[in-house]
């Protein structure tokens, strides 16, 4: 699973990296991104700017947007098989921008540990995205974000992770695709290429949006 992450980097940086528009007057730094919040990511319907989806898929046949807080995940395994996730895979995807994401461990302590690439650049994780009107007649874009197997890494503390895209491989998921390219590369993130850390327990409420969240813990 998951289940909140951080995106925090420059205006500047984010151009670069990903080579899209930024609205400097909507985006702003988010160290605690948490399902429900409308959070920065590239969709394949304008791949040329940075757009803000709400995190929570709400298919587009929901009768009630309740149902996005159970779909912040799709599972790599089994995404062509479900019917909520299905026509997204097909046509609505996204990339959901980090420079990091946060899991607990599987202790009775559940501590939280930051995890990042090893050479601390942004990146992108594999997402999908839908559209659902609303009763007012409001457009609602939705995402939700992939996970797969965790790698030796993050296997130490949890049995999930999202799927981290290859920078080569984020026009791949953008692109009009075969089902079957589209799936090869939802794989587990290399080990040797991340590293993670213990971080404050301040992590647990999304009210804490702050930059002390993503420092190492002093132990």
């Amino acid at each position: 699973m998951c289940g909140r992450y951080s995106f925090a980097i420059e205006d500047e940086l984010i151009r670069e990296r990903f080579g899209v528009t930024v609205r400097s007057a909507i985006y702003k730094a988010r160290y605690n991104c948490a399902p429900s919040q409308v959070l920065a990511v590239i969709s394949n319907e304008e791949p040329g700017i940075l757009c803000f989806y709400r995190w929570g898929l709400i298919p587009f046949w929901a009768k009630d947007p309740v149902i996005g807080n159970k779909l912040i995940n799709a599972r790599a395994e089994t995404i062509i098989d479900k019917p909520s996730f299905r026509q997204s895979l097909r046509n609505r995807r996204c990339l959901v921008l980090s420079d990091g994401f946060f899991e607990w461990d599987k202790s009775g302590n559940k501590n939280p540990y930051r995890i990042i690439l090893e050479n601390g650049d942004p990146f992108s994780m594999a997402g999908i995205w839908d559209k659902w009107k609303n009763p007012e007649g409001e457009m609602i874009h939705s995402f939700s974000i992939i996970t797969t197997m965790a790698n030796p890494l993050i296997g130490k503390i949890h049995d999930r992770m999202p799927v981290i895209l290859k920078k080569e491989d984020e026009s791949k998921w953008l692109a009009p695709n075969q089902e079957k390219d589209l799936m090869d590369l939802l794989r587990p993130y290399s080990s040797d290429r991340m590293k993670m850390y213990p971080v404050s327990r301040k992590v647990n409420s999304p009210k804490n949006d702050i930059p002390e969240i993503i420092e190492p813990l002093e132990m």
